[in-house]
């Protein structure tokens, strides 16, 4: 196969893996009402001054189907409502304790589903693995901000 074909599917698959993986592990730390979508959302709402829209962006939904998300995380307890500084018509957005909680877990679960790849390939490469995919993901890593 060509590199430049092969080089899409096997990041997909490898993102699929990791987002199985992490999926799997958060739910066996107690987070069974999550799904890798929360997670997603999770990145998004962690970063701070998040609204429903600009969560709506992040994910590429429609608003009504961040607003159905966020209401369901609302009622689930991990994620808050609150005043927007500068817009009485919006709220922003942000994570319970148990939302933080889940999202530990996640990054726990994130650095054990990568845990293979550091030994496969040794600590250098591996750095120079990460390097290379931020050279080409510049906006990257979806990571919540502590």
């Amino acid at each position: 196969m060509d590199d430049a074909l092969a080089l899409p599917a096997l990041v997909l698959a490898l993102s699929g893996q990791l987002v199985q993986k992490i999926h799997a592990r958060v739910s066996q730390e107690g987070f069974e009402d999550l799904r890798p979508a929360h997670g997603f959302a999770f990145a998004r709402i962690s970063f701070g001054d998040a609204t429903t829209a600009d969560l709506a962006e992040h994910l590429g939904v429609t608003k009504q189907a961040a607003a159905q998300l966020v209401e369901e995380l609302v009622r689930k307890g991990y994620v808050l409502r609150l005043p927007h500084p500068h817009d009485a018509r919006a709220r922003l957005l942000g994570l319970t304790e148990t939302g933080w909680a889940a999202t530990r877990a996640a990054d726990q679960a994130a650095r054990a589903a990568v845990a293979p790849w550091r030994e496969a390939l040794g600590e250098e490469r591996f750095k120079e693995l990460v390097a290379d995919l931020t050279r080409l993901a510049p906006h990257g890593p979806i990571r919540p901000a502590w």
